[in-house]
């Protein structure tokens, strides 16, 4: 059985859909609302949703039901068919880029243009370099770009870091992590960061449910096809921070392999999305959905 996908949308039905898509254990709701009015205001149907085993989906007993990341890319496409889309324009961070670029590929009739936040170009195997970075291992030759140190060394903390007791430590720890993805180019307001995560923290059905998503990569390591993103054919906008923590330089990557691809470096932006930047971010977006 399939879970149950929790999606909301805004605007008028009328105008031209965008559908956002978040990348790997993240809830939709991480689409920032003044991000996803500036769209609406701009004239487009914006539609965010939360993957299976985040937020207010429905959530898996992988080991009775496992899934893969096909399964994760298949959901999308559910919702766009829940929501009467034939195509839409795919607006995707980070491992949601890595769905928008294969729909790209696999189905170029349901998308009218691709745009890609802070990703990594399918069949990179980004997955392998954030491994072999987190254990210390050495990178082939060839390989993309690692995370910066700072980023590593947050995530091997948290190997050995005891479990949190309560939802205050919970709370605390996830911000700690946005600090890291939030980078080092624009102030970090942790204020505005705890009332996120509080609201990422309680709507959520089961937060440990997330883990889920490394075991689906793991159950199909082979989910990217390779050499395949000279057959993207949609138009496609690839934005990167200047100051991403986990992504650095991939963007530029992608823009070479998708043949017409546009690349946009938005100062002091790291890998998440905060006020600063909505505005240059929507203006973009806007521009590159327009008919």
């Amino acid at each position: 059985m399939q879970p149950s996908i929790w999606s909301e949308e805004f605007g008028a039905a009328t105008d031209a859909p965008i559908v956002l898509v978040m990348g790997s254990m993240s809830q939709g709701v991480l689409w920032p609302d003044e991000f996803v009015g500036r769209l609406t205001a701009g004239g487009r149907r914006v539609i965010r949703y939360d993957h299976r085993d985040t937020g207010r989906s429905g959530t898996v007993d992988f080991e009775k039901e496992p899934y893969t990341w096909d399964d994760i890319k298949d959901d999308l496409l559910r919702v766009m068919d829940a929501h009467g889309l034939e195509s839409a324009h795919l607006v995707c961070h980070s491992a949601g880029g890595l769905l928008g670029q294969l729909i790209a590929v696999e189905r170029p009739e349901r998308v009218r243009t691709l745009t890609v936040i802070g990703s990594s170009p399918l069949g990179g195997g980004e997955g392998g370099v954030l491994m072999r970075a987190l254990m210390g291992e050495p990178q082939p030759e060839g390989s993309l770009p690692e995370p910066a140190p700072e980023f590593v060394a947050f995530y091997r903390g948290l190997f050995t870091a005891p479990p949190p007791g309560n939802r205050r430590e919970q709370i605390d720890r996830m911000i700690a992590e946005q600090r890291v993805l939030h980078g080092t180019g624009l102030p970090f307001d942790e204020d505005a960061a705890r009332r996120l995560q509080e609201r990422v923290h309680d709507r959520a059905r089961d937060l440990a449910a997330v883990a889920n998503h490394r075991l689906a990569a793991m159950a199909r390591r082979d989910f990217e096809p390779v050499g395949v993103l000279d057959r993207v054919k949609a138009p496609t906008l690839v934005i990167e921070g200047t100051h991403e923590p986990v992504k650095p330089g991939h963007g530029a990557i992608i823009a070479d392999r998708i043949p017409g691809a546009r690349l946009l470096m938005v100062a002091g932006m790291g890998h998440t999305l905060p006020p600063e930047v909505h505005e240059e971010l929507a203006a973009a977006v806007l521009a590159h959905t327009a008919d």
